[in-house]
This record gives C-alpha cells, structure tokens and sequence, in this order.
C-alpha cells in the first residue's frame, strides 16, 4: 500500500494517471486494452475500480475513447482525437522538455477585455492562458516567452472580437529578467520541481508500490503535470541551479530505465486486441 499523501494524490487525479496509462500503452499501437486490465494496473497506486471506470465512461463520452466488446468484455482504444492530444503530450516531454535553452528574445503578448456579463468567458480564458503558459504582467496584459499560437483558443470561446495577440520584443529601460519574475511566480515553479526531485532523486523511489509498472505510470503523470504548468521561461533568466534541469535529467533516465523494465510486466498485466476497421 501506498502512504496515505501518495494515495490521496493518486485518486485526486485519475484522468491524468489514464493519460499517462494510455500514451505509455496504447498510444502508436492499434491496440484496445480490457478495462479489467486498466483496473488492475492502476489498483497498484490505490485508485479504486469505481474511479478507474467512471473515467474510462467520461472520456468515451468526451470522444476520447472508443469502446469494443469481445464477449462480456469491455476494450478501450484511443479515437484520432485523443491520439493528436497524447501526442501534443509527447512533444512536451521529449522535445520542448522543461528547460528553455533556445529563446530568440520574443515575447507573445495577449490583451483583452471582457465585461461581467462574460465572466465565465474571462475565467475561462485566463484558464488556458495559464495553461498555455502565458503570466500576468499587468491587469488584461499577459505574457509568454517566445512564439504563441492562439487561434485555436480564441476560436474555441468565440472571443476573437474580444482579444488582441501580438509579438514583441523589450526595450529598456524594461528587462526581460524584470518580465519573468514580474508576470511569473518563480518561487512556486521551482518548489514544483523540488517536490518531484524528493519522491524520486532516491536509491528505491515510491518504496511501496508494488512494481516498477505502477512506479512508471506515477512517474510520467507527475512530470507531465510539470512540464504542462511550467510556463518554459528562458533558462538564461533564471538561476544557474535551476531545479528544473536536474528534474529533466532525472525524469529521463528513469523514464528509459522503467521502458526497458516493464516490458515483460506490461505484456503479461494487459489483455490487449487489435480493433476491427
């Protein structure tokens, strides 16, 4: 059994623990995997059957999952839609990474107003914002370093009337130093990486979970959770000791460590079939 932190952080999230399941097992693979299966997997960090299938039914519904049935059993593979998201997942862990080595300088900045009658459009908004790694600098002014495409944004809540994106570079007397600690709390990014560096910058990471499967599955939802809220600010800005970069080192080597494990664990953990057109 896990401590009673680990278990509640495990069941707090099942969604982001299924994401990670299905891009470490089904994602690039034209394969559906037995619910049963599922169940069992994340039963070795505590998530209850319950929590496991209730999310497997709401993100069938959101279009994220197909179902097939062979006999009594249940399969779930991936619909196109939840592939182009697991795969925007996969860019982020393995080529954007969580250290930004290559800013040419350029800051893409959003404005908007809204009025209260829209506050839910607001909230919203400000949501993916954050999301997508934009700070505030000032009130209805937000920043993010380097290039930022937003249409897809702007279009989904329909403000394209409402927001102004552009590009831009600093003059003086304003600082990019000053921006990024201005618009971004550093303090809170850097104490995020601390906290995954204590779970796992040990000799036995997660003691108590019983395999390395499970340990695998822990470990990338937790550094997708960081990479996805780490707004990626220029490394150059930040101290030489950044935590973010002996995490990236970390997460890397026992990423390839836990693929060359759990191979055989997988295959002998997951009753897996091939869709039929």
């Amino acid at each position: 059994m896990t401590s009673a932190d680990d278990a509640l952080t495990y069941s707090t999230r099942p969604q982001s623990l299924m994401l990670s399941f299905l891009g470490l097992h089904v994602l690039g693979r034209d394969t559906a995997v037995y619910s049963g299966s599922i169940i069992d997997v994340f039963g070795r960090i505590d998530v209850s059957e319950e929590a496991v299938r209730s999310t497997l039914s709401r993100m069938a519904h959101r279009g994220l999952l197909t179902r097939h049935r062979r006999g009594r059993r249940v399969y779930f593979g991936l619909t196109e839609h939840a592939g182009r998201v697991l795969q925007d997942g996969e860019r982020r862990i393995w080529d954007t990474g969580a250290v930004n080595r290559d800013w040419d300088g350029t800051w893409t900045l959003v404005a908007f107003s809204l009025p209260d009658t829209r506050r839910s459009d607001r909230h919203d908004l400000r949501s993916k914002l954050i999301w997508a790694g934009f700070g505030l600098l000032q009130n209805g002014l937000w920043i993010a370093p380097g290039h930022k495409d937003l249409t897809a944004i702007v279009d989904e809540l329909g403000l394209g009337d409402n927001v102004t994106v552009f590009t831009a570079q600093q003059a003086k007397p304003t600082e990019s130093a000053d921006l990024v600690r201005k618009a971004f709390d550093i303090d809170a990014i850097a104490e995020r990486y601390r906290a995954f560096l204590a779970r796992w910058d040990t000799s036995d990471p997660l003691p108590a979970t019983p395999d390395d499967l499970a340990r695998q599955l822990v470990l990338h939802t937790d550094w997708l959770q960081l990479v996805r809220q780490d707004p990626h600010l220029p490394a150059e800005h930040l101290d030489a000791d950044w935590p973010a970069i002996r995490a990236e080192k970390l997460f890397r080597e026992l990423a390839h460590h836990y693929h060359a494990t759990t191979a055989e664990l997988a295959e002998g953990a997951l009753d897996q079939i091939r869709p039929e057109a």
